[in-house]
């Protein structure tokens, strides 16, 4: 058993005599399987003692930058102030560089800025393209980890991806429409298809969708970015061109703006179902316009972007890849305080 520990520290720790623990280490044998477990799991308490005892003081700062609507933004602003105040040992803090549209020169210009000024990682939400696969390269060749989170970059030099199964929210959000309607067409929004989590979600959809309930016709609305008046308009015009859309399935967001369409051209929608728990989807689900929000807790996402950072600073393990975090289905008569 490789360690770096005294016999007697370890002993103590596994509440064995030193000689118990010399065999195991030794591998003398005459040992039962429980005492050799017994000194590994001392062995890992004590790597864990020593590792927070090294972070115990130290400030580590780390940025946020993500392209998404003001009202994820908040939640997202709210959920990592939350976290980082209730996370020793270490003194974390976050700051937020948001936008609702940001091209790639620009945050590209935005993440070299980051590399220069110095962080201890980097988050990030943003479009899976290779200008932007460039410059998380860039981030980790100069030693800055980058974590992505609710929309992935799988082929960059990123750490861990931390959010939702998004290929299995899509397919949940088939499954909670298919069942309900017996026919019509989906209305599918995404902000932008240039988001992977948001195609990823469509692909599941679509997928089950398709092999369960062949009926149901699919009509993609796209490029709204999440915000009000572009979503309406391009909801509006969808609607105007497909006289059967009875349903939506909101991945992008912008919800009001999607039932005021239908409210403007006398339309009902009879399955709507929408992705987080921000402040508007609180509100459509109280009053019922809303049937299912498809929500992950923020707070638990933020927890572990921070663990996987502080692994990554102490090395603890190896780069962790997709951290998948628990989807919930939330209902008007469900939803979380």
């Amino acid at each position: 058993m490789a360690h770096d520990f005294l016999i007697k520290d370890i002993a103590f720790q596994a509440g064995l005599s030193t000689a118990t623990v010399d065999r195991v280490i030794n591998g003398r044998g005459g040992v039962r399987r429980q005492t050799m477990s017994r000194v590994q799991a001392a062995i890992d308490e004590l790597k864990q003692q020593e590792q927070a005892q090294a972070l115990t003081g130290r400030t580590y700062v780390f940025d946020v930058i993500m392209e998404t609507p003001d009202r994820f933004s908040t939640a997202v602003r709210q959920a990592f102030e939350q976290e980082a105040a209730i996370s020793p040992p270490a003194v974390l803090r976050a700051r937020f560089h948001f936008s609702e549209r940001i091209e790639d020169a620009a945050l590209v210009k935005l993440l070299a800025r980051v590399r220069n000024r110095g962080s201890h990682g980097v988050v990030l939400k943003a479009a899976d393209t290779p200008a932007v696969n460039q410059a998380v390269a860039d981030l980790a060749k100069a030693g800055i980890p980058v974590v992505t989170i609710a929309t992935d970059l799988p082929g960059s030099e990123r750490i861990a991806y931390v959010g939702a199964d998004n290929l299995a929210a899509g397919e949940t959000a088939a499954y909670l429409i298919g069942s309900t309607l017996s026919e019509g067409a989906v209305l599918v929004t995404l902000s932008s298809s240039r988001f992977r989590g948001e195609e990823q979600r469509i692909e599941g959809f679509r997928g089950l969708l398709a092999a369960r309930w062949p009926q149901l016709s699919i009509v993609e609305a796209s490029e709204g970015y999440g915000r009000d008046a572009a979503t309406g308009e391009i909801v509006r015009a969808a609607l105007l061109q497909n006289a059967d859309v009875n349903a939506v399935y909101s991945i992008g967001g912008g919800n009001r703006s999607i039932l005021a369409a239908f409210d403007a051209l006398g339309r009902t929608v009879e399955c709507f179902v929408a992705h987080d728990l921000d402040e508007d989807n609180r509100h459509l689900l109280a009053e019922e316009r809303v049937n299912f929000v498809l929500w992950h807790d923020l707070r638990r996402d933020a927890g572990s972007v921070f663990r996987a950072f502080l692994d990554w600073h102490k090395k603890i393990g190896p780069d962790q890849g997709p951290i998948l975090s628990k989807l919930d289905v939330v209902t008007p008569f469900n939803a979380p305080v």
